[in-house]
């Protein structure tokens, strides 16, 4: 049976979504927990995308297949008994054995938070400590050059490996809460390191 799953996840003790060898990374704990549930079978979990290293999640998708016979409320208490605290599973739901995670997105949202006011060391893993002022009007004007269709190549680390860098950006936009700054970037899809290296 194919199940779709909901999950978010504090990445800061993670070197990532995608499994690497010698490191920790999230999908490394979710398919541990998967395996551990499908009877010791090697499970795997096809996310809609991958995050960088230190990056969270709020609302991220996978689909993975289990050949045991479970439902959806008692697979979800059962990951999130079998992931660490810093994983949380929001919903599992059964899904066509042709549906395919990656494929079926529609848009990904990415957020980054700048805090442009003191240092605040309970924030450091959720908000980058700029701690300047920064020219905020001129970042809303230049923002608006990301929208549309692109090739992002100068954006990306590896730009060199990459073949396609080209991506559509749907919408970017900044909000401004007391000292903090709100860079959001909605779109088709993001390389690696790009929505950082935009911001």
């Amino acid at each position: 049976m194919r199940f779709l799953i909901k999950f978010s996840y504090d990445g800061s003790a993670y070197s990532g979504f995608q499994r690497q060898k010698g490191l920790e990374t999230i999908q490394e704990k979710m398919e541990d927990a998967l395996t551990k549930i499908n009877n010791g079978k090697l499970t795997t979990i096809t996310a809609t995308g991958r995050t960088d290293k230190g990056v969270h999640a709020l609302c991220q998708y996978g689909h993975a297949d289990i050949d045991v016979n479970i439902n959806e409320k008692k697979l979800k208490r059962a990951l999130n008994s079998n992931l660490p605290d810093d994983i949380h599973v929001i919903e599992t739901t059964i899904v066509d054995d042709d549906f395919h995670a990656r494929y079926r997105v529609k848009s990904k949202e990415y957020k980054y938070y700048i805090n442009t006011g003191e240092y605040n060391p309970l924030e450091r893993n959720y908000c980058f400590q700029y701690n300047y002022c920064l020219n905020v009007a001129n970042m809303k004007e230049a923002i608006k050059y990301y929208v549309g269709t692109h090739d992002f190549r100068a954006f990306v680390t590896e730009n060199k490996e990459k073949n396609n860098c080209v991506r559509t950006i749907t919408d970017a936009y900044i909000d401004e809460i007391d000292n903090k700054i709100i860079i959001t970037f909605k779109g088709d899809g993001f390389l690696r390191y790009q929505v950082r290296n935009m911001v």
